[in-house]
């Protein structure tokens, strides 16, 4: 018995030693795998709290929006009407009965009377190769009028979406100013009444301090009410925002027009496109209307049946359409469409004039709201900064009363509210400037190539 332990003994620790290395290799695959899904569940929320660039709101809004895929259908659908209107007419299948007999013996009858005929023949109209492509080019034109529209469209969503995220942007940064001036408001109710419980100052300091909280508090609620109404505009193009941070604004010191060259580069505007497009479609319409003056032929081929004593025949037809009254039909048409050219044309120039003058109206006062910011940003702020460190400076010294230190403080947030307000319209403006075009449109003026600073 006494022999047989030793020989146990190296067997268990053998076993447990296995053992133990088993348990560590699945303990370290376990940490393996909880270290992956934690880096997987980081890289996640890190996705989803990433702060949203005005580029990625503006991708969001495109591949989100229904107008540009209702504008898709009806590329699609004008280029089939295109195809379509090339092709020859349907032909006609035409089936009848010639000279049946309704009186007399023979009434009713359709073989005792030589002249009793079944027919059946096919008719087709002969329309003009010119017609059938100058049809086909309409529908293509208005294919190429619905590309131009859809230019427009997506260079809509673009702005309204930076405008969007601008308002929302600048709310945000507006809510922090309030709140850092409610936060000094409470500390100077601190110290207002702390003074007056040590008999250094009055009741009445304490209450203006108070007054000045209410006032940032009910500043703070109206920021709070725009940035829900920002939120909200926002939400329209891109969906839900509740939980989404803006990233820093993009650099709106620049845009992609020239001044020196602005008729040019509006003159490929999407909008001007179109009705360049619209001028096109009405002069196809023009040219179909002078090759109306020749009219279209109609052929048509008949076999004849009639009763085993007589011979079955075959007809041919040919139908040409007498223009008899030429000077108040087909002429007064094409003078119809011709006038159509000639409205197009106008309404093109006429919007083209519109633009190019609204256009360099919002570049001039681009420009003078950004020199304007400057100054607030150079001279008034900093000097309403030195006026409050001055006005708190000579409350200590007992020179000034709490009343002028709040005033001071009122001071400067309206200043700087106000630079934030004058900054929201001049990015305002960029946005409009920037996004007359779509972002990933290659202008091809040559004042697309510069840029204005």
């Amino acid at each position: 018995m006494s022999s047989s332990f030793p020989a146990r003994h190296p067997v268990r620790n053998a076993a447990l030693r296995v053992s133990v290395r088993i348990g560590l290799r699945i303990s370290f695959r376990i940490c393996l795998t909880a270290l992956a899904g934690s880096l997987v569940f980081a890289a996640n929320v890190y996705a989803v709290d990433a702060p949203l660039t005005l580029a990625e709101a503006q991708r969001r809004a495109v591949e989100r929006s229904r107008q540009l895929a209702a504008q898709d259908f009806s590329i699609a659908a004008s280029r089939d009407m295109a195809v379509a209107a090339g092709q020859l007419p349907d032909p006609v299948l035409k089936v009848g009965i010639d000279n049946l007999p309704v009186t007399g013996r023979d009434r009713g009858s359709l073989n005792n009377d030589f002249m009793t005929m079944r027919r059946v023949g096919v008719m087709q109209e002969i329309t003009r190769s010119d017609k059938r492509r100058l049809r086909s080019d309409r529908f293509e034109l208005e294919a190429q009028k619905t590309i131009a529209e859809k230019t427009v469209a997506t260079a809509a969503i673009e702005r309204d979406t930076a405008l969007a995220w601008l308002d929302r942007y600048y709310a945000d940064a507006m809510a922090a100013v309030v709140a850092e001036q409610g936060e000094q408001a409470k500390l100077e109710i601190q110290s207002a009444a702390g003074a007056y419980r040590a008999g250094r100052g009055n009741q009445a300091d304490v209450f203006a301090a108070r007054s000045a909280l209410a006032t940032f508090d009910d500043r703070a609620s109206e920021i709070r009410r725009r940035v829900h109404n920002a939120n909200t505009m926002l939400a329209r193009w891109i969906g839900n925002v509740s939980d989404l941070s803006l990233a820093d604004k993009p650099a709106t010191d620049t845009i992609r027009l020239d001044p020196a060259t602005l008729d040019s580069a509006i003159a490929h505007h999407p909008e001007i496109a179109v009705l360049t497009k619209q001028v096109d479609v009405a002069r196809t319409e023009a040219k179909l209307a002078k090759a109306n003056e020749k009219s279209d032929w109609t052929v048509e081929v008949a076999f004849q049946q009639r009763s085993a004593a007589f011979s079955n025949m075959v007809s041919v037809g040919l139908s040409i359409p007498l223009q008899w009254d030429r000077q108040n039909r087909q002429d007064r048409e094409l003078s119809s469409k011709l006038a159509l050219v000639e409205q197009a044309k106008a309404e093109r120039e006429d919007m083209l004039r519109a633009h190019v003058a609204e256009t360099r109206s919002m570049i001039d006062e681009w420009q003078n709201d950004r020199e304007r910011y400057a100054r607030y940003e150079n001279q008034l702020i900093p000097l309403a900064n030195q006026r409050t460190l001055a006005a708190i400076t000579a409350y200590r010294g007992g020179k000034a009363t709490l009343a002028d230190v709040l005033a001071a403080r009122r001071n400067v947030i309206e200043i700087r509210i106000q630079a934030l307000q004058l900054a929201a319209e001049t990015d305002r403006l960029w946005a409009q400037l920037n996004f007359l075009f779509p972002a990933n449109d290659a202008m091809t003026p040559m004042a697309m190539n510069q840029e204005t600073q």
